[in-house]
């Protein structure tokens, strides 16, 4: 039985309806919730060899991303839900995995849309793909089309 679940929330299609189905595991197996959402470092690039961490993209996105978290944290309490919630910054499947370990959480739940065309598959690459390879718990990943 899950105990500690783990949402990577976007505010996207697929991530809504990962919060739904996390909403309904989380009543089925009266677990914790925490939501994290992930932004990127941001890096301007000096000529070919280097970047520089560009700090003032960053903090604009881990705003908007704040937004988007503090907006699935509101949700889960209009449906009765307590939940925490933590903006990351990071490349994705590590951060996700390293708060999994860190929260101890059972289950890690990621929305995820199929992408049309196998050059848009390609460029993308797949983070549930690479999440369910490293993450330290099982991981249910909520389709949509």
């Amino acid at each position: 039985m899950y105990k500690r679940i783990l949402l990577a929330y976007d505010g996207s299609k697929s991530g809504q309806k990962a919060l739904l189905d996390c909403q309904d595991i989380a009543q089925w197996s009266n677990a914790t919730l925490n939501l994290i959402a992930v932004t990127p470092l941001y890096m301007d690039l000096i000529g070919v060899e280097g970047g520089v961490y560009d700090r003032s993209l960053a903090d604009s996105e881990k705003e908007k991303y704040k937004g988007i978290l503090d907006e699935g944290l509101r949700q889960l309490a209009a449906s009765g839900h307590q939940a925490r919630g933590e903006v990351l910054v990071g490349e994705t499947v590590d951060e996700i995995s390293k708060y999994a370990s860190k929260i101890e959480a059972d289950l890690i739940v990621v929305g995820h849309k199929h992408l049309d065309g196998w050059a848009a598959r390609w460029w993308r690459g797949s983070v549930s793909k690479s999440l369910i390879e490293n993450a330290p718990c099982s991981v249910l990943v909520v389709i949509t089309h």
